[in-house]
């Protein structure tokens, strides 16, 4: 199957959760995750319709982003892995919505070079639903105060709250609790499930799912 095709498919089964779980239709946005990939793998997807991309890496999105960007106007950029302090001028001057927000020196660093840059990325705070040591993401029970302190403190706009649960875990759970303390901070993004298990996060409520290999094919 070609990008394109591979796009359709991954759209058509969005769709179907949504009917299935009787959401409206479009209410998930559907992230295609073109980390590792090159622009001319991008460009595909773009020409079908797609305008909306993750990557992990802020160098890696440097070198392509800002040339697609300019050949295609409405093109939507997530920062889809952890972000480092010293890289926040370039997330902030490159990336529209910043998914991985996950403790305090990041959260500042952020709000300062959006007061010096006057751009606003959208924001969502990372949690790590299944308290894995290798993992970035604040800790549930941590979540409402975090997401307060970056209000109120920082003056930053969250949106949103992300996870990515353990691998060898049923997603399910970890995508109920990340529904449950959305409500308790009051945001209303859901950014959950990649090309394994979006479709269950669609039923668990993402307002967007993440999704690359599914899209791009294996890297």
């Amino acid at each position: 199957m070609s990008v394109e095709e591979r796009l359709q498919d991954v759209k058509a089964r969005i769709g179907k959760v949504e009917r299935l779980s009787k959401r409206s239709a479009g209410s998930v946005t559907l992230v295609a995750v073109s980390k590792t990939f090159d622009a001319q793998d991008i460009r595909p997807a773009i020409a079908a319709g797609q305008r909306v991309f993750g990557e992990n890496r802020v160098q890696e999105s440097q070198g392509k982003w800002p040339e697609l960007k300019a050949e295609t106007p409405g093109i939507e950029l997530h920062l889809i892995g952890p972000l480092q302090s010293n890289k926040a001028v370039d997330a902030v001057a490159l990336f529209d919505v910043i998914e991985t927000v996950d403790r305090e020196k990041i959260a500042r660093a952020l709000a300062d070079e959006i007061k010096k840059q006057g751009k606003a990325p959208k924001l969502y705070v990372q949690v790590n639903t299944g308290l894995e040591p290798q993992k970035a993401g604040i800790e549930p029970k941590q979540t409402v105060a975090f997401v307060e302190l970056c209000r109120r403190e920082l003056g930053l706009s969250i949106e949103g709250l992300m996870c990515i649960p353990p691998a060898e875990e049923n997603p399910g759970p970890h995508f109920a609790l990340l529904a449950k303390l959305a409500k308790e901070c009051g945001v209303e993004k859901l950014s959950m499930g990649m090309s394994g298990d979006f479709e269950t996060a669609v039923e668990f409520g993402a307002t967007s799912v993440r999704v690359g290999s599914a899209i791009f094919g294996a890297r």
